[in-house]
């Protein structure tokens, strides 16, 4: 952690060796061929504990009140998911529809806004940050997207307004903890005119955030931004990797790798040409059988660390909706079965004795806690 945890981290900083758009889809001879990954002490405690959207289980998730909840609780770092506005400023929230997040639906000058959408192929319907000036989206009032499950989370609603990735840093920088961002839809608003390199990499060299050891993670599903930003920013990246299905950009261009591919001996060399780390869903790590109960794990973690890759996993949630059947509690029959905790910790000793290298988790007081019993050995 930034300036709070003593103990150091080992960081892998590989080299530029950035693939144009058009890459062959084998993965032979891909970058990472040419690369030799150099190790820096980076000043965190792996594994580092990641606040999902803030501490999304106290507060409306991408608020500043969400993220100075996660720093109390002692997270490592904050987790803004990142999209621009129309004059190209880059604000939190987890998606570009703004209806389940925020009281658009509620103003009246704003009705006309309502359009319909094709994002990655997916047909939304709603309001859209790429149609309303930061000036506007400051009207807005965030709420809880998860109000049947965290119905305490909507005291909260209205309170607060939609930050930017600028004020995210600044809060991070005053608390001494770190931003790890993701890109949401990087293709979707590349096309539009609305690309994230040029914004995001100008916001953080501003704040002096431009090396392999800023306390600074960049995420993202696709692969294309990635290794666009690679060559213009040493900051760590992250390739994102769902349980299913492929890479948007590369599904889009005709590339028949999928996320399957990626997580073989020869696709984690691939990623690590432009990437530091890989962030998986937990089932990457420890897969799960169709009662839903876990198996044996996986070598995904072996084989990252032996090509210099950190692994993160998401995401860590309390409720026993959430957790696999072995860490759920109380009874199946109680109406409030779903939303009731479970043996979060359990689930996550479990995951920090794989050697997983940081986690997302929507309770960060859960995460820190349990890690640093862990690394005590109790």
């Amino acid at each position: 952690m930034v300036g709070r945890v003593p103990a150091g981290m080992l960081v892998v900083l590989v080299g530029t060796g950035v693939a144009g758009p058009a890459e062959p889809a084998a993965f032979a001879g891909s970058p990472a061929t040419a690369v030799t990954a150099v190790r820096r002490v980076c000043g965190d405690r792996e594994p580092i504990v990641i606040a999902h959207r803030g501490a999304s289980a106290f507060r409306p998730e991408h608020t500043l009140a969400a993220y100075q909840a996660a720093i109390r609780m002692g997270a490592d770092y904050i987790e803004p998911d990142l999209v621009p506005t129309r004059d190209h400023v880059l604000v939190a929230r987890h998606e570009n529809e703004l209806s389940l997040t925020t009281d658009v639906a509620d103003h009246p000058e704003f009705a006309g806004r309502r359009t319909t959408k094709i994002v990655e192929g997916v047909r939304r319907t709603g309001w859209f940050t790429e149609d309303f000036t930061l000036g506007e989206l400051r009207t807005l009032r965030a709420r809880e997207r998860f109000s049947k499950l965290r119905p305490a989370n909507t005291a909260y609603d209205g309170r607060a307004s939609i930050p930017t990735l600028d004020e995210v840093i600044e809060l991070a920088r005053r608390n001494g903890v770190g931003v790890y961002a993701e890109t949401k839809h990087p293709s979707y608003f590349a096309s539009i005119g609305l690309p994230f390199e040029e914004p995001l990499v100008e916001t953080l060299r501003r704040h002096g955030w431009d090396d392999a050891c800023a306390p600074m993670f960049v995420q993202s599903f696709e692969t294309g931004n990635l290794r666009r930003l690679r060559s213009v920013t040493r900051v760590r990246l992250v390739q994102l990797i769902k349980a299913s299905g492929a890479p948007y950009d590369l599904e889009a261009a005709g590339d028949r790798r999928t996320y399957e591919d990626m997580i073989t001996p020869e696709g984690l060399e691939w990623v690590a040409g432009y990437a530091d780390v890989v962030g998986v869903v937990t089932s990457r790590v420890v897969p799960t059988g169709p009662d839903g109960r876990l198996g044996a794990p996986t070598s995904l973690v072996r084989d990252a660390h032996g090509r210099g890759l950190g692994v993160h996993v998401a995401t860590i949630r309390g409720e026993n909706e959430h957790l696999p059947p072995e860490y759920r509690r109380g009874d199946p029959a109680s109406p409030d079965y779903r939303r009731a905790a479970g043996d979060v910790a359990g689930w996550l000793r479990r995951l920090y004795g794989l050697g997983v290298d940081g986690v997302f988790a929507d309770d960060p007081g859960a995460a820190r806690a349990t890690r640093d019993d862990f690394l005590a050995g109790g």
